[in-house]
């Protein structure tokens, strides 16, 4: 593929929840849309809302309409039936390159992608001491970690995007309950971005989160969960739209759409 050189658009959403009663977008229109707003689409996990190969391949069908790449992580719902890799085969079939663990190049950005797992931030964050049970809640989010710190290590491109379902901050789980953020991420999954600096970060998970974050760094962290973009932006696409210049010679005006965040500078516009 010839790396291609100017600006690549970034179209970020999670949590459809594709069975769920009452949760999920009107597929065929978010999914119209893409195409037209950006050069790839990336899914932040909970798909499906019960991880039903079915559901699967009513995701699988409705993302047909879309005609740019697509890159994916799975969610906690997406793992629910305990048929992950069915889920994954169908939508793999379907053409989405579905990350776990794993680095991919698309357009000439490298993707990073895992699950991630909870466990809480900071002093908060719960530590492998006591039960069993305990220590190995802890090295499930550790081996979450240690599984993004390797996939980001692959990446030889020049643009870097990191592709979580849990958040790596407490930033963008602001606006939750503060009872349940140990459920909604783990600072854990911070600590590889700042051996392997990234552009953006994309998550979902916390539906009643806040829009955008920063992790160490100034990264810029963004919770793309459907709900939360189509609350925050009711009269736009509900998917965040972010651009990252590639090649030696980057446009230097960004498209004149609304929701568009160029990422030439770290100092974004709030909000974009």
């Amino acid at each position: 593929m010839t790396k291609p050189t100017g600006t690549v658009r970034i179209a970020a959403v999670g949590d459809i929840h594709l069975g769920g009663k009452g949760l999920e977008p009107p597929l065929q229109m978010l999914f119209s849309q893409v195409s037209e707003h950006a050069d790839i689409l990336a899914l932040c996990g909970d798909l499906t809302d019960r991880g039903d190969p079915e559901e699967a391949r009513l995701m699988a069908k409705a993302l047909a309409t879309v005609t740019v790449p697509i890159v994916a992580v799975l969610g906690n719902h997406d793992y629910e039936c305990g048929k992950v890799s069915e889920v994954t085969r169908v939508l793999s079939d379907a053409g989405v390159r579905v990350l776990d663990g794993d680095a991919d190049e698309l357009l000439g950005i490298g993707f990073a992608g895992v699950k991630g797992f909870a466990g809480g931030f900071g002093r908060g964050a719960l530590g492998p001491w006591g039960e069993p049970l305990i220590k190995q809640f802890v090295r499930e989010a550790v081996d979450e970690a240690l599984k993004l710190e390797t996939a980001l290590s692959r990446l030889r491109t020049e643009r870097k995007v990191a592709l979580l379902h849990y958040s790596p901050i407490v930033g963008t789980v602001l606006g939750e309950p503060p009872e349940i953020y140990p459920y909604l991420g783990s600072g854990r999954l911070e600590e590889p971005l700042t051996r392997y600096p990234v552009d953006v970060v994309f998550h979902g998970h916390a539906h009643h989160g806040a829009i955008e974050g920063r992790a160490r760094g100034d990264v810029p962290v963004y919770n793309v969960s459907w709900m939360l973009l189509q609350r925050t932006f009711p009269n736009r696409p509900a998917f965040r739209v972010v651009e990252l210049p590639v090649g030696d010679h980057p446009v230097e005006k960004p498209l004149d759409m609304p929701g568009v965040t160029p990422l030439r500078r770290v100092t974004d516009r709030p909000g974009a």
